[in-house]
């Protein structure tokens, strides 16, 4: 029944390009504690993307809408924000591109001191508003209103200027051959542009991006200094990453926190 009710679910996500929980649940006739584990089955297959309230199909040629990337794996990005963000000291120039995991950084940002931030991200520039000691650079060009990003021949001629400490650059997809792969090239020109110059170069991408495809080619991990990411890699790609010499680190989850003991009386 599983099988069959997995299939069904499938042929509506291909018809309509999303699924639901709660309608898929009434289709169905089960509960939607049923359904998520369905959908998390497909998600791990690498056949779906979960998103608030459902699950989309993972697109090779189009990316997955921005408010609903904000929602897929976020526990993850927040991992992958804090600990990208640990490398970073006080005081450095850092730029960060287009995506939800850049915004985790930023936000895991906010305490730093002394910091240079050049970003072609409106929603990077206005959540690092809020720490007064980054002073902030954002670079002109033609914005894409889906997602607040910056991009094109002006974005890149800016982001030229600059020679930052660290460039942290994220991506849409990524294969077992180590290529980092995007949607738009020119969002992909401007993070090229900047990965030319940077002193060190961060990849931030979830394990989740191993199971997607995206048509433009950003470069090779081995452009890339250090991956944070949220699994073990597989095999081949770590075997790949360790010739390059580029580190990987995998994020822990943020540890539960431990309800308080009860006075005694």
């Amino acid at each position: 029944m599983d099988s069959y009710r997995r299939q069904q679910i499938m042929a509506r996500a291909r018809s309509d390009g999303r699924v639901l929980v709660e309608p898929l649940a009434r289709q169905f006739g089960v509960t939607v504690q049923t359904v998520r584990r369905d959908l998390t089955h497909l998600c791990e297959a690498g056949l779906l993307a979960r998103v608030h309230g459902g699950a989309v199909l993972p697109s090779g040629t189009r990316n997955i809408g921005y408010e609903d990337r904000r929602g897929l794996n976020l526990d993850a990005k927040d991992a992958i924000g804090r600990t990208a963000a640990a490398q970073i000291t006080d005081g450095a120039s850092v730029f960060l591109d287009i995506g939800t995991t850049a915004e985790a950084v930023a936000r895991a940002l906010l305490r730093h001191n002394g910091l240079l931030v050049v970003t072609n991200n409106i929603n990077v520039a206005n959540l690092l508003v809020a720490n007064p000691e980054a002073e902030i650079v954002l670079a002109g060009g033609l914005l894409r209103r889906a997602d607040g990003g910056l991009v094109g021949e002006v974005t890149v001629d800016f982001v030229r200027q600059f020679k930052v400490d660290t460039a942290v650059i994220g991506c849409s997809a990524m294969d077992e051959d180590g290529d980092v792969l995007d949607f738009d090239f020119r969002e992909v020109r401007v993070a090229q542009a900047v990965m030319e110059t940077a002193r060190r170069r961060i990849l931030v991408a979830d394990a989740s991006k191993l199971s997607r495809s995206a048509p433009v080619r950003i470069g090779t991990l081995k452009a890339f200094d250090l991956w944070v990411t949220d699994a073990r890699p597989p095999e081949r790609l770590r075997r790949r990453a360790a010739d390059w010499g580029t580190e990987i680190i995998v994020t822990a989850p943020r540890p539960a926190s431990r309800p308080r003991p009860r006075p005694t009386s």
